[in-house]
């Protein structure tokens, strides 16, 4: 991946061990760049960090009424398998008079400790409902079920993914250069930096306007930012900063170092890729910028656990420090 800039450093008392270098950009409401790191024009897959994006066809499309905020949440979650999620995920499909086995997005350990422990203690195995990807997943089956699409709604021609790559391309304002199958079997289509900031400034700004896509824009937003603990779970970096920015900013994570924001008040979309996929990095630098746009307090205990942590030994003691690169400060 090439045109990175440094954009977290890892310390080792005084020495610099490690850099995670990238890309990264912030949007405004007509889709131009403010400001930027490295190479707007490189293109990444957005991986779970543009589930809002995959379920603007269940809402826009009518299928969504009378589902709940909560969700609308879960829809765009990458969620922990806590009780909080699968109880909810569950009740969901037993609204669709559906089963675990019309889930296409295969079983996953949970990552939540109580969980796991409990299958664990019980000899259990994981069920799909467990996948972090459960909610979107159910999402789609709603989608599927208002489209009267067949089984199979993870392959790439169906109805269902037919639409998400519709509205991707329309939100990005980019024609998808090639895609991949993402960890839960949907398709997950490429664009670059600049498209993916761009994507999630149409989201920040979708209060403006009134349209149907904006309108599904502003009420999955408005769902995530109200209910953070349903888009990931206790302990994430996702629901601890938008807890932290007082439910005002929409932040979600993807797999590989990709992380994005949404700011509706100051109507901007951030995005940022980490070359090397490091979750410690993107998780630093996503909190460094929300500082550096004004919209997360530096002293606030989540901002601190996410931008500049300490790193600690086997007998808790302080050896050196993870802190966002000088072009981010």
């Amino acid at each position: 991946m090439a045109n990175t800039v440094d954009m977290v450093e890892v310390w080792r008392g005084d020495l610099l061990e490690s850099v995670h270098r990238g890309h990264a950009v912030v949007c405004d409401d007509t889709g131009q760049i403010v400001d930027a790191w490295g190479d707007p024009a490189a293109v990444i897959y957005p991986r779970s960090s543009c589930k809002m994006i995959q379920a603007l066809p269940l809402v826009e499309s009518g299928a969504a009424a009378g589902l709940s905020d909560e969700q609308l949440a879960l829809a765009c979650a990458s969620h922990n398998g806590a009780a909080i999620h699968t109880t909810r995920v569950n009740a969901w499909l037993a609204e669709l008079g559906l089963t675990d086995d019309d889930f296409r997005c295969g079983p996953q350990m949970p990552d939540d400790r109580t969980a796991r422990e409990a299958l664990i203690c019980s000899h259990e195995s994981p069920c799909q409902v467990h996948n972090n990807c459960s909610g979107k997943h159910a999402g789609f089956l709603t989608l599927n079920k208002h489209l009267q699409g067949g089984p199979d709604y993870e392959v790439i021609d169906h109805p269902v993914q037919q639409a998400i790559k519709a509205a991707f391309e329309d939100v990005t304002q980019q024609t998808s250069p090639t895609y991949g199958i993402d960890g839960c079997s949907a398709p997950n289509h490429a664009c670059t930096v600049h498209g993916l900031g761009r994507a999630m400034a149409f989201f920040a700004s979708a209060h403006d306007r009134s349209d149907t896509r904006s309108a599904a824009a502003t009420k999955l937003i408005n769902a995530m930012m109200t209910y953070p603990a349903l888009v990931a779970g206790e302990g994430r970096a996702c629901t601890d900063l938008m807890r932290a920015m007082d439910h005002k900013v929409a932040v979600k994570t993807g797999a590989e170092g990709v992380f994005i924001a949404i700011i509706p008040e100051k109507r901007l979309g951030v995005a940022l890729k980490i070359a090397d996929g490091a979750t410690r990095a993107s998780e630093s630098a996503m909190a460094a910028i929300l500082v550096k746009l004004g919209v997360l307090d530096p002293a606030h205990p989540a901002a601190i656990a996410r931008m500049s942590p300490p790193i600690t030994n086997r007998r808790d003691k302080v050896t050196g420090a993870i802190r966002p690169a000088a072009a981010l400060l």
